[in-house]
């Protein structure tokens, strides 16, 4: 069932148009991630839909519900990460949480929500002291104190080392065990990969693809990348590169010296292949991997970028 329908979504600041033309749906309880690279329109578009701004054209319903006819409602039931100056520095992470719950109608216990993002032992804590990663995961618990249907978090992670972002990814896997819809953009590939049911890359203010990560990967390419580094050297290389070449399931090689790498559609049995060979020749193999594509390949492909943070 879809919670979120957004349709020929458009935007525009003065002559720069930063939202062409979005429209996709989210089905209850999933996690969405939006990525892009910078400018690409993935915040205007998240803006839009939080109702922080208001789309040139297009349509957005949230459970039914519009912004110009329900705005009162679907405040209700969604939740905003804030940004860091949204909170306030002075009072305590119990305090933010419970001057935030005083907004709604209805809220979580504050407890539950401290419980959730790991920082009971820092309740009594000044959010001026706290850690970068403890503050984000404070924004996340402001986000989730009214007990949204729907969380929007806008790069969560960015900045964080990578223990803090991982603290961030388990908030998000706790939410989607307690059947909330998230919302997410980020700046880092695993963890859309990671995290997401389904992945929209927008770029140049238009969706370029949209699917599950498995699928987008897949129907990138079945090949996959294959390294051996030799131990006996560039020769022995050389020799089994014209081996590997001449296999009907191997796509192109690549020679570095005495590592070889070679892209397959059938790794395993090109591998099969490969090491009947060097056994035969008494080669040593000293490394051996095989390299799935990733999320990343996915995203280049599409929009001719490499990543950039």
């Amino acid at each position: 069932m879809s919670i979120l329908e957004v349709k020929g979504l458009r935007k525009s600041f003065g002559a720069v148009t930063a939202v062409e033309e979005i429209s996709f749906t989210v089905e209850a309880g999933e996690v969405f991630t939006i990525i892009g690279p910078n400018g690409a329109g993935k915040t205007t578009t998240l803006e839009m839909i939080e109702g922080l701004q208001f789309p040139d054209a297009g349509t957005i319903v949230l459970n039914g519900m519009t912004w110009d006819k329900d705005a009162d409602r679907i405040k209700m039931i969604i939740g905003v990460q804030p940004q860091s100056s949204a909170m306030f520095d002075l009072l305590t992470v119990e305090e933010n949480l419970d001057l935030f719950a005083s907004f709604y109608p209805r809220s979580k216990q504050t407890a539950e929500v401290l419980e959730m993002i790991n920082l009971t032992d820092h309740r009594a804590k000044r959010v001026k002291a706290l850690s970068g990663g403890q503050q984000q995961r404070l924004a996340i618990g402001l986000a989730m104190i009214s007990d949204p249907q729907i969380i929007f978090l806008d790069e969560p992670t960015t900045g964080l080392d990578p223990q803090a972002r991982r603290n961030i990814w388990d908030i998000v896997l706790k939410l989607k065990e307690l059947g909330k819809t998230t919302i997410l953009t980020t700046h880092y590939m695993e963890e859309a990969e990671k995290l997401s049911d389904r992945v929209c890359i927008v770029d140049q203010g238009r969706i370029v693809t949209l699917d599950t990560p498995a699928k987008l990967i897949d129907r990138l390419t079945k090949e996959r990348e294959v390294r051996l580094f030799f131990q006996d050297g560039e020769a022995a290389a050389q020799e089994t590169e014209e081996v590997a070449k001449s296999r009907p399931s191997v796509v192109r090689t690549a020679l570095e010296g005495s590592a070889l790498k070679l892209w397959s559609v059938q790794p395993e049995e090109t591998l099969y292949d490969v090491f009947g060979f060097t056994k035969e020749k008494g080669y040593r193999v000293e490394q051996v991997s095989i390299r799935e594509m990733s999320l990343e390949d996915v995203f280049i492909a599409f929009t001719g970028k490499e990543w950039r943070d």
